[in-house]
């Protein structure tokens, strides 16, 4: 793991702890997602600029983009995380983290215009956060 994966991990580990809000089954399945390989980041080139694509809990065929500290396109990450505030964060974005941090993503390049085009279709409502 490099340093800057240390850190983040170490990071997210902090948050958890100190909110205490993510729960044993969001745990559980975001540590599943990771172990069956449901994590690519999506990485523009040559911009470097690069977005995750998380499986979703049932794996069919859902596939969730998100911007591990800032977004995630699931039902959860607006109702559980934004509206309610109950949770630091959805699995996606959780798998999104222990993945990166544990080198366990899969890498994928696209030129800058595929990951804008990705990008264009995800729901509008991302620019609110």
């Amino acid at each position: 793991m490099s340093n800057a994966g240390s850190l983040v991990a170490e990071a997210v580990w902090k948050a958890i702890e100190s909110t205490r809000s993510v729960t044993d089954d969001q745990l559980s399945v975001a540590t599943r997602i990771v172990d069956q390989s449901g994590v690519k980041r999506v990485l523009g080139e040559p911009s470097g600029r690069s977005i995750f694509q998380v499986v979703g809990e049932s794996r069919r065929k859902e596939e969730y983009f998100c911007f591990a500290e800032q977004y995630c396109a699931c039902y959860s990450f607006f109702y559980d995380t934004k509206n309610k505030g109950e949770q630091l964060c959805c699995t996606h974005q959780l798998a999104a983290r222990l993945a990166a941090s544990l080198g366990a993503c899969i890498e994928v390049k696209v030129s800058d215009e595929q990951l804008a085009l990705l990008l264009s279709k995800t729901p509008k409502c991302l620019t609110f956060y």
